[in-house]
């Protein structure tokens, strides 16, 4: 996806005269700043809830521990948990590359006053 968008942002040199390769690499950039902004929020509200319902699970764990519907649901929420944890690494890199493959791309268009990198 991100490097069709740059290839549509940043044409060859015979058909820069149809398309403005600064306008199009800056709206790519706040385009992608945004998406990366709204998917970071929405992964890392997820986390806060689960850490939340695991740290309540934990407690009634203590309270009832023999209760083995209880630590199955706990075991649960601890999985998922550590796969929404997982996912925030993995958004991390994704960010990353893109952003290293916009600059590659964009550098002599457009400059972003910053590179989240």
């Amino acid at each position: 996806m991100i490097v069709y968008a740059l290839n549509n942002s940043t044409p060859v040199a015979s058909f820069r005269n149809d398309k403005d390769p600064t306008k199009m690499c800056k709206e790519l950039f706040s385009t992608l700043t945004k998406n990366y902004e709204t998917r970071e929020g929405k992964i890392k509200g997820c986390v806060h809830i689960t850490a939340d319902k695991v740290k309540e699970l934990k407690e009634l764990k203590d309270q009832k521990p023999d209760d083995s519907n209880l630590i199955k649901r706990l075991k649960k929420e601890q999985t998922k948990l550590r796969l929404l944890q997982t996912e925030v690494n993995v958004e991390e890199v994704i960010r990353e590359r893109t952003f290293r493959l916009f600059h590659e791309r964009c550098r002599e268009f457009y400059r972003p006053p910053t590179l989240p990198l």
